[in-house]
């Protein structure tokens, strides 16, 4: 699951819950200095792969009359190039792998600053933060569907795409969140 720029405030979120509720873990510093320092690496993270989406679409438009041409598909040639640029931009495109690296980062990053100890080997507190990515990764399906239909489902038509249906969107969304301890 590819993550949207507001979902890393939510993913951030549940890694510091779920360090928060092992019994290994200490927070010196608290659990909202833990998500912040989560929601910096995600985000860059993010960045970085949003940055390699800009690279390939220029890519695409300097090179569209002969992909309209040769009648290529778009979609497929993207992640084609983008495939192709993204080791060197830093990016992992398989996201097991990807949500690996990241736990490591963010493991690194919380030890070296102080805002989590434990006497465990890190390979326990990392799969904490692997787990909490997997989690919502496998949530997110089902709490997209349910939000939707509940919009589907309400009286009044709102309009895909609005400004009204993306706060309600949000806000159902982070109500189902919330139902799941997730946030």
């Amino acid at each position: 699951m590819r993550l949207k720029e507001y979902q890393t405030r939510y993913v951030a979120t549940k890694i510091g819950i779920d360090l928060s509720n092992a019994s290994f873990i200490q927070m010196p510093k608290g659990k909202d200095a833990v998500v912040g320092a989560v929601k910096n690496i995600i985000d860059m993270n993010f960045k970085l792969e949003k940055a390699l989406d800009e690279k390939v679409y220029s890519i695409l438009d300097e090179n569209d009359d002969e992909i309209e041409f040769q009648h290529i598909n778009e979609r497929e040639l993207f992640f084609m190039i983008k495939k192709r640029l993204a080791p060197e931009a830093g990016i992992i495109m398989n996201y097991d792998d990807r949500y690996n690296d990241l736990s490591h980062k963010i493991l690194d990053e919380l030890y070296e600053n102080y805002l989590i100890e434990y006497e465990v080997n890190e390979n326990q507190v990392k799969n904490v933060i692997f787990k909490s990515f997997k989690s919502f990764a496998n949530a997110y399906d089902k709490i997209d569907d349910i939000v939707y239909s509940k919009i589907k489902k309400m009286k009044r038509e709102v309009v895909p795409g609005s400004q009204d249906y993306e706060l309600l969107y949000e806000k159902l969304y982070e109500e189902e969140l919330a139902k799941r301890g997730m946030l």
